[in-house]
């Protein structure tokens, strides 16, 4: 197996209906996995360049859909399926969409 520059860990967490903090899952977080996958694979860029997988909760509940990005430990926020395209249009250009970045100071408020 290929070792990827990026992997874009999507989380996919599920809460009980009604929970304080909802879920990314309740949020659309499968349907933007799958897109991101489906997208990274039509552009061969599933091979060497990037990996979508899912995680578990990744602590960052406010931001809506998150995504980490490793090894640039950054986090993407308020992810829609609708940004997938320009997620991917950025990683061909080695770059991240610096729009759906999270500060510091958004990752902080969990």
């Amino acid at each position: 197996m290929p070792q990827r520059k990026r992997y874009l860990f999507v989380c996919v967490n599920r809460r009980p209906d009604g929970a304080p903090k909802g879920s990314c899952a309740a949020r659309g977080a499968e349907q933007v996995h799958a897109a991101l996958k489906s997208a990274l694979a039509s552009h061969k860029l599933a091979v060497h360049e990037a990996r979508a997988c899912t995680a578990s909760c990744l602590d960052v509940c406010t931001q809506g859909v998150t995504i980490l990005v490793e090894p640039d430990h950054k986090f993407l926020g308020r992810v829609t399926v609708e940004d997938v395209p320009a997620i991917v249009e950025a990683l061909r250009n080695d770059q991240l969409p610096e729009h759906l970045v999270l500060t510091r100071e958004q990752v902080d408020q969990g």
